[in-house]
């Protein structure tokens, strides 16, 4: 073992404290230990140094010329220590680094937006890589470090990620504000019998949470199209005679009319998540903080 490697902190604390008190037993009351235990300390300093450091007078220790070089050091050292726990102030305006989020579809048209806008203000050094959902490979991307932030729903998230809620979401029934369906009340029964679309990011099919809500009722419905993402939907809504399930904050600006339902699908949430390494780093905070916000 080198002489570097049977270097403990505590030692240089000691050394320290014996050039400033220059004094055994003032040493031993201030860092908790027995005298012998000091002792014991400096003769493990003097092997590691090999030097004496210190020579014994009738009322106390005089240091060697090395030990008295030795202080300088030990102080800025011991002050560099320090300063490795103590953390460092986070200035969004002179980040200059890269934050990635995966989110889905959805997120990006309702959460994403504020968010930008407030990293543009606050930190325009910051560059900010959007990706869709992979929900095949997004365990594997986050724990190898290529995803910094999810924005999505629950079930497409491991529940042993940190997370936070942003907030909670329901459906609604919409059609094209051109469509004669705009216009009437439809019973559920005929709802689930009308021609249908379905958004599903997470994988091509015809099934997702309302078919869920639908057979509580005994109803199954009539979906005629799956699309990748809810951003199209609208467009195809307004090209063919079905109607969609869509989350209500995602029909802001779109050319779609509501319809109304005596009874309401069943809520669910809008959530962030992040591997747990990410749990002290302020980038990573403060990202989090300003979507709290933006949600709010």
């Amino acid at each position: 073992m080198s002489k570097i490697d049977r270097l403990e902190i505590r030692q240089l604390r000691i050394l320290q404290a014996l050039l400033r008190e220059q004094n055994v037993s003032r040493v031993a009351q201030q860092v908790g230990l027995t005298q012998q235990a000091v002792s014991d300390q400096l003769r493990k300093l003097r092997d590691i140094f090999d030097d004496r450091l210190f020579l014994r007078k009738s009322n106390g220790l005089v240091p060697t010329p090395l030990a008295e070089q030795l202080g300088d050091k030990i102080d800025e050292l011991l002050q560099g220590f320090e300063q490795l726990l103590v953390p460092e102030l986070f200035e969004p305006s002179v980040i200059d680094s890269t934050y990635v989020i995966a989110a889905t579809d959805y997120a990006q048209q309702v959460v994403l937006p504020d968010l930008l806008s407030k990293i543009r203000r606050q930190a325009p050094g910051l560059k900010v890589i959007i990706q869709d959902l992979d929900i095949d490979n997004l365990s594997d991307l986050i724990a190898a470090g290529k995803i910094n932030l999810v924005v999505a729903f629950p079930d497409f998230v491991p529940s042993s990620y940190p997370c936070i809620t942003l907030f909670t979401e329901h459906h609604v029934c919409v059609v094209a504000k051109s469509s004669p369906l705009a216009r009437k009340k439809l019973s559920l029964e005929a709802i689930a019998r009308h021609p249908q679309i379905i958004a599903s990011p997470s994988r091509p099919n015809f099934r997702g949470s309302i078919d869920t809500w639908f057979e509580q009722f005994g109803l199954k419905r009539n979906v005629v199209i799956s699309a990748p993402c809810f951003s199209i939907v609208p467009l195809y809504l307004e090209t063919t005679d079905a109607i969609a399930f869509l989350p209500s904050r995602a029909l802001i600006d779109s050319n779609l009319a509501t319809i109304d339902l005596k009874e309401s699908p069943v809520s669910f949430d809008v959530i962030s998540a992040w591997h747990p390494r990410s749990n002290n780093d302020p980038l990573h905070n403060w990202v989090v903080e300003l979507l709290r916000s933006a949600t709010d």
